[in-house]
């Protein structure tokens, strides 16, 4: 039986060891009466190593650094600052591939902190907002402690596995972290618009967490029938499914039930999820996996990127030398949308920093490849829709062109002449 421990007793140096690897829940499932107490009490710990997801709470800070080492899969959220400030090392790995580089133990777990919904008839505890490698690095380590929220939802499918232990519980009764939607501009809303046209009613959708995807969302309310699959999910599902476009009807599998795999919003997406017999937290074999996938054949895979070079390769990870971003799951749904005969859309706008930059790069200037041109099907902007699949190189630069800023439009040309030149253009 786990040893419960009062918030204001914890001490985590009777836990956590010099040299130590702690692991913590992500996002909006960061156990944050945990991670707060680890920033206060490094010092009398030691220096040892914590590996992140996304973080929304800004609980590690860069003059954390005096003690700690800090490593994530992503440099999203407040992760960035301590990117800028050169203290992020970065796994980059697929998403799917995470809870398995934790049970090989190739990715070390000797402390994992997470954030768990008090039980129900289902077993003793739910991981309520995130069903991700948290299982698999707690099966490794030398110590697992959780912080056993009240205020946490319960969802179907996240239920905490017998044969996982719990070495120490810490009760408490706090909001979880929020993740606010973004607000949409012109911008954003004239993207979404371009790929709501693309995405057929009856499909079924994942999407990403940000501005655009929330204007994707949004641009989907007047679509019938749509299913979701998808590694995120943030409050404008909640939308989705209210107004009755969202109703995983035509699914092959999973018919009537929602899929996601992290949660990533505000009290209004806890409550829906929480208890709703049409909603399933799956872990990333499940949500990411291309035999899963590939059973979907209107799968529509809607993601992001920083930058998009003319041969249709994406940097999705780093913008201005920063790591802002993911490799995440981003593949792994190219994969599967092309594996199930569906769609796989890069949505982003034409420029950032005021118009000043383009992010359809003759080359990436980041040297960042995150999806492969190869695995290239659509690319959307406020400008157009540019095919790529099955295009040659000189075809995929006009077209990439074509949906450039237009200020941006002569200088991409002049790159691009040798492959236009080869093609006879």
């Amino acid at each position: 039986m786990p040893t419960t421990i009062a918030a204001d007793a914890l001490d985590l140096a009777a836990f956590v060891r010099p040299g130590d690897t702690v692991i913590c829940g992500q996002g909006c499932a960061e156990p944050r009466t945990l991670t707060e107490a680890l920033a206060r009490q490094r010092a009398a710990i030691g220096r040892f190593r914590v590996f992140l997801g996304p973080s929304f709470a800004g609980t590690f800070r860069p003059d954390h650094g005096d003690h700690i080492d800090f490593a994530a899969y992503a440099g999203s959220g407040s992760n960035a600052d301590l990117a800028r400030a050169g203290l992020l090392d970065i796994v980059p790995s697929h998403y799917s591939d995470l809870p398995g580089l934790f049970a090989a133990g190739i990715l070390r777990a000797d402390v994992v902190l997470l954030q768990l919904a008090p039980g129900g008839d289902k077993g003793p505890y739910n991981m309520g907002l995130t069903n991700d490698y948290q299982i698999a690095a707690a099966r490794n380590a030398r110590v697992v402690i959780a912080e056993v929220n009240e205020q946490m939802p319960w969802s179907f499918g996240a239920e905490w596995p017998d044969d996982a232990r719990i070495d120490a519980i810490v009760p408490t009764s706090r909001a979880p972290a929020f993740l606010e939607g973004a607000a949409l501009g012109e911008t954003e809303r004239r993207i979404a618009a371009q790929v709501a046209s693309i995405v057929p009613d009856g499909a079924t959708i994942e999407v990403g967490i940000g501005a655009l995807p929330d204007a994707v969302m949004a641009a989907l309310a007047g679509h019938r029938d749509l299913g979701i699959h998808s590694g995120m999910l943030g409050d404008r599902f909640v939308d989705l499914v209210e107004i009755g476009a969202v109703t995983n009807a035509l699914k092959p599998v999973d018919r009537g039930v929602s899929i996601g795999g992290i949660l990533f919003g505000t009290r209004r997406l806890f409550d829906f999820v929480h208890r709703n017999r049409a909603f399933r937290l799956m872990p990333p074999s499940y949500t990411h996996g291309i035999e899963m996938l590939r059973q979907m054949p209107r799968f529509a895979a809607i993601n992001s990127a920083v930058e998009v070079d003319i041969t249709g390769q994406v940097n999705g990870e780093i913008a201005a030398g920063v790591h802002v971003g993911t490799v995440g799951g981003q593949v792994d749904f190219m994969r599967g949308a092309a594996a199930a005969g569906g769609r796989s859309i890069v949505a982003l706008p034409a420029t950032a920093k005021g118009g000043s930059v383009s992010r359809i790069v003759a080359r990436s200037m980041a040297g960042i490849v995150t999806s492969l041109r190869s695995d290239m099907d659509v690319v959307v902007t406020e400008h157009g829709v540019a095919e790529l699949r099955g295009r040659s190189l000189a075809e995929r630069a006009r077209r990439l062109i074509a949906i450039a800023a237009p200020s941006f439009r002569e200088e991409l040309e002049r790159a691009a002449h040798p492959l236009l030149r080869a093609a006879g253009a």
